[in-house]
């Protein structure tokens, strides 16, 4: 780690918290508006919202944007892609990407990055938290996808952009999420979730997955926990 946190961003990062490891980081930036890229069915961004930052959403698909919008009827999501974002320059204090830039295409995640600094103000700050591809929650998920190669070229394209001066690494923390499950068709649930394209091989791999769920998740207060491994880079627009 290459940054002495606060006492609150550490108990955040001990618990494996990313909501409040992010709302920690942004009040130590002084960030008041976020763009969360990639945000999915939106949870982040109502999180984030409900701890007094303006926030805005951007993602690709259909489904997750009606799921988004749903769940946060207040804020405003947009159907775009990280490497064309429909923003202008400078629109925003602060933007982030949580486990979401391995799921840009390996060939757009440059530009994705780029369009990140474009829409951050000038001194402003870009999250980049991504899952290694490593831990009980990756092995159990292996068999309907195995992000090893798209996690690698996330992690690529982050240091690439920092050869290019597109950003300065203010540091880079490995922490650990404990993610809950109240049983099998829970966890394949949000499997799909992420990316519904996973629907078919999760029925098909159904069997070897509840075997490697049964042998990787640990029970606790009834439900089924499994880790994983997580990097945040801390980066910084010139």
């Amino acid at each position: 780690m290459h940054m002495t946190p606060p006492d609150a961003l550490s108990r955040a990062f001990a618990a494996g918290d990313t909501a409040t490891v992010l709302a920690e980081a942004l009040h130590m930036e002084g960030a008041t508006s976020v763009l969360d890229i990639g945000c999915g069915r939106g949870a982040l961004s109502r999180s984030l919202a409900d701890r007094g930052f303006a926030t805005r959403g951007v993602e690709p698909g259909e489904a997750a944007i009606r799921a988004a919008r749903e769940t946060a009827p207040d804020l405003t999501f947009d159907a775009a892609v990280a490497e064309k974002l429909p923003y202008a320059d400078e629109s925003f204090d602060a933007a982030i990407f949580v486990n979401s830039l391995h799921h840009v295409p390996v060939a757009a995640m440059e530009a994705a990055l780029r369009e990140a600094a474009r829409v951050t103000v000038s001194g402003g700050t870009v999250f980049v938290v991504e899952p290694l591809a490593e831990g009980p929650q990756f092995e159990t998920v292996r068999p309907i996808d195995d992000e090893t190669e798209v996690r690698h070229a996330a992690a690529v394209a982050v240091a690439d952009a920092l050869r290019a001066s597109l950003f300065t690494l203010r540091g880079n923390v490995v922490y650990e999420r404990r993610e809950r499950f109240a049983d099998l068709d829970a966890f394949l649930d949000r499997v799909v979730a992420v990316d519904p394209a996973r629907a078919a091989l999760a029925r098909e791999k159904r069997a070897e997955v509840a075997a490697l769920f049964e042998r990787n998740a640990v029970q606790e207060g009834g439900a089924h926990v499994l880790v994983q491994p997580l990097r945040i880079y801390w980066l910084r627009r010139p």
